[in-house]
């Protein structure tokens, strides 16, 4: 690669990585992508997160609807197989590495150099010694969890999600650590396979950024399994190897025992090794500098995933690339608008959240209705034996000759990632109300729900209209 002249480089080989060099090779680019290693390649959603998390998670429901079936008459002995249980994720895993290593990449005519890249120029980038000059230059390095630092952690079994898909054994008692997606998964799944789970949140809530009706029911539905929570709490050290301290907001202290611990505290960029003052990109707070087309402060050179420092999901790593394809070669520029956004936990019961919510709403001074559904009488539920699940919907204010859309919203219940695409659909396709209000569903599809919401709404609507007209015609007629 020396001294060559690529019309782009990708720095990073995650889901933003690939995306975009994929894309540039398939139309005929010169495309170089650096990734630390082969294992990198693929980045943190096939290695530590959403592609082994969610083979875990699989394999934790079967063993949960094997002991829920014992009230049906069956009964069912033995301890999980943990190696079993990890060779089925990694089994997973490289079934998608087919495609996402570099000799599959090579094969494609895309040049890939593993190592640890950095600035050497403006266009300039050294790895392993060698430079090469890009025309375009995409940072998609991704971030890496951020690691507990208290007294005597070092004494401690230390899992994060960059090992803990290597665990050659099942703790029986694990303190997990943070109360967000990651550890809230992972919580769930190690409980379901065995494990005694304590987890410390130093807030009051899991799942800080989902709101706090709907995270109450999911909370109450794994302390029903099992888990333990403390929250408005923090550790404050570790004694021994199996033993922290608990210290909470109120000053009360409290030992706990475990074997191994799981950290799940939040994510951080690493941009040190890519030396970026050298290409004249210049950082504020730890962050890299980044317009809303995704430029920094050298026009040449973009950012893509979670080196951007937006919202830190796989999807957004894609939503990204999508953007720089786009503005690489249209003179319509599009540019990063998170309005329609979504993510979702998936627990059991999923949790999935889209669009706007009521903070913003109120912050952007729109006028706004919520609607609220529970899955009490709703007929899947009820078969399924998943009543207590619930819906969440903000909607704009009605107005003369202007039907109400979808702003945002969030459902819990089992699905409800798939269960709420359709309202994704409508909210990124600002389609009104009545999209689902005409729609025709299959009984008993479970995304009946999604009507039913709107169908109480119209009729409460229609009730009070009709109730006004009847009133008129009273005073009139009688």
């Amino acid at each position: 690669m020396s001294n060559k002249l690529y019309d782009i480089i990708i720095i990073g080989a995650g889901s933003g990585g690939l995306g975009v060099g994929l894309f540039m090779n398939k139309a005929g680019f010169k495309v170089l992508m650096v990734a630390k290693s082969d294992q990198d390649i693929g980045g943190d959603c096939l290695n530590g997160g959403c592609v082994p998390s969610k083979a875990l998670l699989h394999v934790s429901r079967l063993t949960q609807i094997a002991k829920l079936s014992s009230q049906f008459g069956l009964e069912f002995s033995g301890k999980v197989d943990i190696k079993k249980v990890m060779d089925y994720v990694y089994e997973r895993q490289e079934i998608i590495r087919k495609h996402e290593n570099a000799q599959w990449l090579k094969e494609q005519g895309i040049d890939v150099v593993l190592g640890m890249a950095g600035f050497s120029g403006r266009n300039e980038i050294e790895v392993n010694g060698k430079k090469c000059h890009g025309k375009k230059i995409v940072l998609a390095t991704g971030s890496r969890p951020v690691k507990l630092i208290v007294p005597g952690v070092d004494k401690i079994k230390y899992y994060d999600n960059e090992n803990i898909f290597d665990a050659a054994e099942l703790p029986e008692k694990l303190l997990v650590i943070g109360g967000g997606p990651v550890s809230t998964e992972i919580s769930q799944a190690l409980s379901r396979l065995g494990c005694m789970v304590t987890v410390v949140q130093h807030s009051d809530k899991i799942l800080e950024h989902d709101d706090k009706d709907v995270t109450e029911i999911l909370l109450k539905q794994l302390q029903q399994e099992g888990i333990t929570f403390l929250f408005n709490a923090e550790i404050d050290s570790f004694i021994s190897a199996n033993e922290a301290i608990i210290k909470y907001k109120d000053g009360k202290t409290e030992n706990i025992t475990f074997d191994a611990a799981f950290v799940g505290i939040g994510r951080e960029l690493v941009l040190q090794p890519l030396q970026l003052e050298k290409a004249g990109i210049k950082i504020s707070d730890d962050k890299i500098i980044a317009d809303q087309y995704l430029r920094t402060t050298n026009r040449n050179i973009f950012v893509c995933g979670d080196i951007a420092g937006d919202l830190m999901f796989s999807h957004v790593a894609e939503f990204h690339a999508r953007i720089l394809i786009n503005n690489f070669f249209s003179p319509f520029k599009k540019k990063l608008n998170n309005d329609h956004l979504s993510w979702v936990t998936f627990t059991d019961p999923e949790l999935a959240t889209f669009g706007l919510n009521e903070v913003q709403l109120k912050e952007r001074n729109i006028p706004y209705e919520k609607l609220e559904q529970n899955f009490m009488n709703d007929d899947r539920a009820v078969v399924d034996n998943y009543q207590y699940a619930k819906l969440v919907l903000l909607i704009s204010k009605r107005r003369l000759f202007k039907n109400e859309k979808i702003l945002g919203g969030t459902m819990i219940a089992p699905n409800a990632g798939e269960l709420i695409q359709e309202l994704i659909l409508a909210n990124t396709s600002e389609l009104s109300v009545n999209a689902l209000f005409y729609k025709i569903y299959p009984y008993p599809v479970a995304a009946r729900i999604n009507q039913q919401i709107i169908l109480l709404y119209k009729e409460k609507s229609l009730l009070s209209m009709v109730k006004k007209l009847l009133h008129i015609a009273f005073k009139i007629f009688s």
